[in-house]
């Protein structure tokens, strides 16, 4: 089993092998604002092998949320779309984002998914 570096290099070509099917999969547009602009594979859940299940294809913009702590609201406005999102993992990461927002509204876009409950449950609780 490959350590560090190699593990890493290793996951990256991984992902980078599904590059085309997350493509045709989204349209060639981002899957959480349908964004056309730097549109690039993210890893949504890098403890588990990466397969098209774990993997989205997002813009620039959308990627910057994942770590911002400032969020644009019309930004936010955009991804409320995604939440309803046929892969479980894009729609939980579009649910994470407006959950963690703090804005009523988007909280209340996550209250009304189809997220189950228990998920929601632990969207929301701060």
């Amino acid at each position: 089993m490959a350590k560090g570096y190699d593990a890493h290099k290793d996951r990256q070509q991984a992902i980078a092998g599904f590059g085309k099917v997350l493509a045709k999969r989204a349209g060639f547009k981002c899957e959480w604002c349908e964004g056309d602009q730097d549109v690039r594979t993210v890893d949504l859940d890098p403890a588990a092998e990466p397969t098209e299940a774990t993997l989205a294809l997002l813009c620039e913009p959308c990627r910057g949320l994942k770590t911002s702590k400032k969020i644009d609201t019309t930004r936010l406005r955009a991804l409320s779309g995604a939440i309803w999102h046929s892969e479980p993992l894009v729609a939980l990461g579009a649910a994470r984002i407006l959950a963690a927002s703090g804005e009523d509204w988007a909280r209340q876009i996550v209250e009304d998914s189809l997220l189950d409950e228990e998920t929601k449950a632990e969207l929301l609780k701060h």
